[in-house]
């Protein structure tokens, strides 16, 4: 009998030190905050301190149940300091109800559907030659390219995002972290 407790034991230590090694595999830290991939993209998005403007930004248009639907959906997401780049008083504008359209466009051109990996995005950017193009959930365009080994977003403006973190994995698509907003034709 005690030859079997000993093997159970075994056999449990074995379990919890493999679904530890499995859990922190699947998670990031994202804004000082885990996330987890059995969550979706707000779930997680409320939790990092990064993306407090992101995640008013998110309220504010009504899109909150969208982004907590099914999916899969690839959200390219700007840290507070990538809003903080954008002219005086532009976040404040649109964050007016009356600007909700606009907002809403900014904020599904940061969105495209189907859950696109680090790998997937290299590898479309490979097979395109050096640069990608994505049709967002809001219909414009954005083109993506490496540089320096790293993955760049390039807007309808011209405007360039660099990828900080890549591949955070949610129950309903994947977040990479960008430093840049992305600016849609409005």
């Amino acid at each position: 009998m005690k030859k079997r407790n000993s093997l159970s034991t075994l056999f449990i230590a074995l379990f919890i030190t493999a679904t530890t090694v499995v859990t922190a595999q699947e998670t990031k830290m994202v804004g000082g905050a885990e996330m987890y991939p059995t969550k979706n993209i707000v779930e997680n998005a409320v939790n990092s301190k990064d993306h407090t403007t992101l995640v008013a930004a998110v309220k504010a248009a009504d899109l909150v149940e969208t982004l907590q639907g099914d999916g899969p959906f690839t959200v390219l997401a700007p840290t507070n300091a990538a809003f903080d780049k954008l002219p005086e008083g532009t976040v404040a504008t649109l964050l007016e109800p009356e600007n909700r359209p606009a907002l809403q466009g900014v904020l599904t051109y940061h969105v495209i559907a189907g859950k696109h990996s680090a790998a997937d995005i290299m590898k479309d950017i490979k097979v395109a030659g050096g640069t990608a193009e994505w049709t967002t959930v809001n219909g414009q365009k954005l083109w993506g390219m490496i540089d320096g080994g790293v993955v760049k977003i390039k807007d309808q403006a011209g405007n360039i995002a660099t990828v900080t973190i890549a591949d955070v994995n949610q129950s309903n698509g994947v977040i990479h972290v960008i430093d840049t907003v992305l600016l849609p034709e409005m």
